[in-house]
């Protein structure tokens, strides 16, 4: 009996995940079409083909159904650019990290409206500040990783992690925006802006210097240990339905 009851259980779950992803799925598809002012609960049942209070069984307002497709968004991202650099021959290096991301990011609207906070496509989202609690130990993350790269010779040694992390988002983010201010004939794939930024980072912030096998392995469990963690933290997030404070 314990067993048909766990089984039963199982099943619940996995049709409520099921549901839930439909719904995530219909909700990014309408606010990337109509933006998020202008796409309603009504909306999103009526596309899902679920009833408006099937959604309160997921969500108690329309603003935590937002904010769970984000996180989700956000793992996503995290999840893709992780697999993409995986497949990379080259290895973990800080321009290869920076390209996959850089190509996911691209490749993820909604990530990408996140990242630039687009008030077109994310409208009244954009003007909270939302940070999820894992962020400050995401960033010790990161930061642990950077020093890691330098103390293996594979960034920089002249210049401080402070600097390192400056100049990182300002190219980064430089390329992400650049489109709107560029003319129509200045168009790239997202291939090739991936690629620019990467080569960008590479003769900025990297030695010309190859670096040796040994140093290349550190780096990849460097890379490793610190997306362990990240993926766990937003997954607990996720699955948690976490509140996310301004």
């Amino acid at each position: 009996m314990a067993h048909q009851s766990e089984s039963a259980q199982s099943k619940e779950r996995s049709k409520r995940e099921v549901r839930e992803e439909k719904i995530l799925d219909t909700a990014a598809e309408l606010i990337l079409r109509w933006g998020y002012n202008k796409t309603t609960l009504d909306d999103i049942a009526r596309q899902a083909g679920v009833a408006k209070g099937t959604l309160y069984l997921h969500w108690k307002t329309r603003n935590d159904l937002f904010l769970a497709l984000l996180r989700r968004e956000d793992l996503k991202l995290a999840e893709d650019a992780r697999q993409r650099l995986a497949a990379d021959p080259e290895g973990v290096t800080l321009h290869s990290l920076i390209k996959h991301g850089v190509l996911a990011t691209l490749k993820n609207p909604l990530a990408k409206a996140m990242l630039l906070m687009d008030s077109n496509l994310l409208g009244e989202l954009t003007r909270k500040d939302f940070v999820s609690s894992s962020f400050p130990e995401r960033m010790a993350g990161w930061r642990f990783f950077l020093e890691s790269l330098q103390a293996q010779g594979a960034v920089r040694t002249d210049i401080g992690i402070e600097e390192h992390f400056y100049m990182l988002c300002a190219i980064v983010m430089g390329f992400l925006m650049i489109d709107q201010w560029m003319p129509e004939n200045f168009t790239y794939s997202d291939e090739a802006i991936a690629d620019m930024t990467a080569e960008t980072i590479q003769r900025t912030l990297e030695p010309s210097a190859a670096r040796p096998v040994a140093g290349m392995e550190a780096s990849n469990r460097a890379f490793n240990a610190y997306m362990d963690k990240a993926l766990e933290l937003l997954k607990k997030e996720r699955n948690n339905g976490e509140e996310i404070t301004s």
